[in-house]
């Protein structure tokens, strides 16, 4: 190594790694596969699949908006198995756990995929997990700008 790229590396901040994100937030194993696309003197291709993760939600969360506001169970159990897919590509695990659920009262069936829900009984569920997942969602988002350094 020259000893002008010595340097170089001693003077910009060393890369973080997945084990520095809380693995109650974010699945590492999956995260770290995603960081291994990178090249190895960045982290554009990863921020840029994180980045259009969170264009992505918060569309969708607006979609979800709509659909609870017109009562359409079978809209949110779509919107929520879409969501519950990114999610778990990014390894945000919360919303994708929170979205499972989401996708089982679409269909009037409680979170354990079995159990008969009446229509009311989905709808107050799904406005209850929508508060829920927004909330998981933003502590995601700030993980994971904090981890890309914005």
């Amino acid at each position: 190594m020259s000893a002008n790229a010595v340097r170089v590396a001693l003077t910009q901040p060393a890369a973080k790694d997945a084990s520095s994100l809380p693995p109650d937030v974010i699945d590492v194993e999956v995260f770290e596969q995603l960081l291994e696309m990178d090249e190895e003197d960045d982290r554009d291709f990863s921020k840029s699949l994180v980045y259009n993760y969170f264009e992505q939600a918060e569309s969708t969360f607006e979609k979800m908006r709509n659909a609870l506001a017109e009562e359409n169970l079978e809209e949110l159990s779509t919107l929520g198995h879409f969501l519950k897919g990114s999610s778990a590509a990014v390894g945000v695990i919360k919303v994708r756990d929170s979205c499972e659920t989401m996708q089982h009262y679409g269909t009037q069936h409680d979170a354990d995929g079995v159990t008969q829900l009446t229509k009311e009984q989905a709808m107050e569920k799904l406005i209850q997990t929508m508060k829920q997942v927004k909330q998981q969602y933003d502590e995601a988002e700030s993980t994971l700008r904090a981890f890309f350094s914005e």
